[in-house]
């Protein structure tokens, strides 16, 4: 990486740029490295929430370009990453290359994400 956000060179890179693609590790264990490519292809809705607003349909039907939505978090207040409706990160909002992405700032516990499943 170079520019303004490259890391000191012995600095380890916490997190690929976007449009890298991390592989995933081996495990050595060639029966679950196996399994684990059983479902590497399974395809996963993956929301980033800002916010919630509640409107009714004519307030809906009058919005229009620049209209201003107000939602329920605050700016500065991290977004919520939700994989097929659960919650499995925090972030916040960058941007790189003129895109919108997300830097994962917190990432859910797997005992709270079993707990989410009851």
């Amino acid at each position: 990486m170079t520019g303004e956000n490259a890391a000191p060179k012995d600095a380890p890179e916490a997190v690929p740029p976007i449009g890298d693609v991390a592989a995933i590790p081996s495990t050595g264990d060639p029966t679950k490295d196996r399994n684990l490519e059983l479902i590497l292809d399974i395809p996963l809705r993956v929301t980033v929430e800002l916010g919630r607003t509640k409107m009714v349909v004519s307030d809906l039907l009058n919005l229009g370009q620049g209209s201003v939505v107000e939602l329920s978090k605050l700016a500065g207040e991290p977004l919520e990453v939700l994989v097929n409706d659960k919650l499995v990160a925090r972030g916040e909002a960058v941007v790189v290359n003129e895109k919108f992405g997300v830097r994962l700032t917190d990432i859910i516990s797997q005992k709270e994400r079993v707990e989410q499943l009851r």
